[in-house]
């Protein structure tokens, strides 16, 4: 009897995968397109991370090139602008992940307690415009906004009794503007994902706290917050994965040589090594080497998250 039964089982196990095709099939058809752009657009191009490691001319390839080993890695950390780029970096990367990251958490708490169902789609849809303009555009909306000469802030500063600011050109003020201007862009798309998530809080939890006498405020930090901290982990792990981006779209179109010393970041620096000076093995060992500082910075968050809760991305 024993052995007429396991190989039912195993018959079973077997034909669990075709089982699972067809009935998943069309949506893994679906999928297949992501895919092949993921494989194509990301994995790909790794093969030209072999340029940080030679010396790359046009004529020979990356596998004709000659091999130069560490050598732009040791270039790179004997940079007279190494300590400036990576202080700039962090500076940046920090204050946009302290200003940035609980922003489209407040912005959905306040959006879900708001009950007039018109103002409240009106509110989402101002705050999720600024996600789908380019920095161009928005960055020459900054620049008219706050000219000296012509912006309507400095002319209520003005108004006011003071002194235009060119908020642009001193360095003390331009960081100021690079947060408050990705705050601005990325708050209402970042909100969706927390919405998303209190809309699947079970509505039988706020009941029991209403017969409780819980009022709407204690309700939201009681339920509301605390359904949210598997999502606000989870993002949390993936920005400090992204802390040594500081947002090259951002300052490449707003920045310029008077705040070279506060807004030059480790992309900018890219850019004008790689394209401009076509030091292409020197930018791609800069670049991997940023990038090799995300992939430890993410292993290690989500090592230390675990270790206080079961909350991580793996």
């Amino acid at each position: 009897m024993d052995q007429p039964m396991s190989l039912d089982r195993n018959n079973r196990v077997a034909a669990a995968p075709f089982s699972r095709w067809r009935k998943y099939g069309f949506y893994y058809v679906m999928l297949l397109p992501a895919i092949v752009c993921f494989l194509l657009f990301e994995y790909a191009p790794m093969y030209g991370v072999l340029m940080a490691f030679k010396n790359y001319r046009f004529v020979d390839g990356i596998l004709g090139s000659p091999w130069v080993g560490f050598e732009y890695f040791e270039q790179f950390f004997n940079d007279i602008f190494f300590w400036r780029i990576i202080r700039n970096t962090l500076m940046i990367s920090g204050l946009h992940l302290l200003f940035g990251f609980p922003a489209p958490i407040v912005l959905a708490l306040l959006l879900n307690e708001v009950f007039h169902s018109k103002f409240k789609r009106i509110a989402q849809s101002l705050s999720y415009l600024p996600h789908f303009m380019s920095w161009v555009i928005l960055a020459a909306i900054l620049v008219e906004l706050l000219s000296p000469s012509r912006g309507v802030v400095n002319y209520l500063i003005t108004l006011f009794g003071g002194s235009p600011i060119h908020f642009l050109a001193e360095p003390h003020m331009f960081i100021g503007v690079l947060v408050i201007s990705h705050v601005w862009q990325g708050i209402g798309w970042g909100s969706v994902v927390y919405l998303a998530a209190i809309a699947g809080i079970s509505q039988d939890q706020y009941e029991s706290a209403t017969i409780d006498g819980a009022n709407r405020f204690k309700q939201m930090l009681y339920i509301t917050i605390p359904s949210l901290v598997p999502i606000m982990t989870i993002l949390f792990i993936l920005n400090i994965g992204k802390i040594m981006n500081a947002g090259f779209d951002q300052i490449f179109n707003l920045y310029n040589p008077a705040v070279y010393s506060v807004a030059d970041i480790i992309d900018t620096y890219v850019y004008r090594i790689g394209l401009l000076e076509a030091k292409y093995g020197f930018a791609t060992a800069i670049g991997l080497f940023k990038n090799m500082i995300g992939l430890v910075l993410v292993i290690g968050t989500n090592y230390i998250v675990k270790r206080f809760n079961e909350h991580g991305i793996w």
